[in-house]
């Protein structure tokens, strides 16, 4: 089987270990955990593949959504024994994050050619699942975390699209997209890395302005 067909399945299965951490933390029932697991395991592949406009792939391979049913009951008997599931899930979120940022930039590269929706596809597939995740969940979203997130998938879409575009295999711009990728998300779990937020100034009242 191809190489990449495996990493997919991978990131597919890894979302959604997420999704069903989220759903154990709600303590919800075993249909509850198949659901949040599938929607975070498929949910940023299939919006990256409803905007390429091609045939959105666990609709190709009903096997990714078997992946996600798998982990999802697996989680359900086995989410007990986890110390921090929080923790665990945040950490599962980041390999995710960095495998689809690569896997999204390659689909979207070969679909459309251009770097600039490669990039940009590849940090959308890479997010939304979990941004669904947290939301249906009703979790704290990752985007509202201090942490880098976004960026992180970002920048491994970036390096994919630049090594894929010098030449160099798709396996090697692959490990570098994720390395990439999981080293920023990595260090801003680890570390605490941020950018500088946003510090406003209280708008003046109705009766200060001539």
């Amino acid at each position: 089987m191809n190489p990449g067909l495996w990493l997919d399945y991978a990131g597919v299965a890894v979302f959604a270990a997420t999704g069903a951490l989220a759903a154990s933390r709600k303590q919800l029932d075993v249909i509850g955990f198949i659901f949040l697991a599938s929607v975070t395991g498929i949910g940023g592949g299939t919006v990256r593949d409803l905007i390429l406009g091609v045939p959105v792939f666990w609709v190709l391979d009903h096997a990714y959504v078997v992946v996600c049913a798998i982990v999802a009951i697996v989680v359900f008997f086995t989410a007990h024994r986890l110390e921090s599931r929080y923790r665990l899930l945040l950490w599962l979120d980041a390999i995710g994050l960095s495998a689809f940022a690569a896997l999204g930039a390659d689909k979207s590269l070969e679909v459309t050619g251009s770097p600039v929706v490669a990039m940009v596809m590849g940090m959308l597939t890479a997010t939304f699942g979990g941004i669904l995740r947290d939301m249906l969940a009703g979790e704290p979203s990752v985007l509202l975390r201090p942490e880098i997130y976004v960026s992180a998938a970002l920048a491994g879409a970036a390096v994919f699209t630049a090594v894929s575009l010098a030449g160099l295999p798709d396996a090697a711009a692959a490990l570098l997209a994720f390395m990439t990728a999981f080293a920023i998300r990595g260090g801003a779990l680890r570390f605490g890395w941020s950018f500088p937020t946003y510090r406003g100034r209280p708008g003046r009242h109705p009766d200060d302005i001539p």
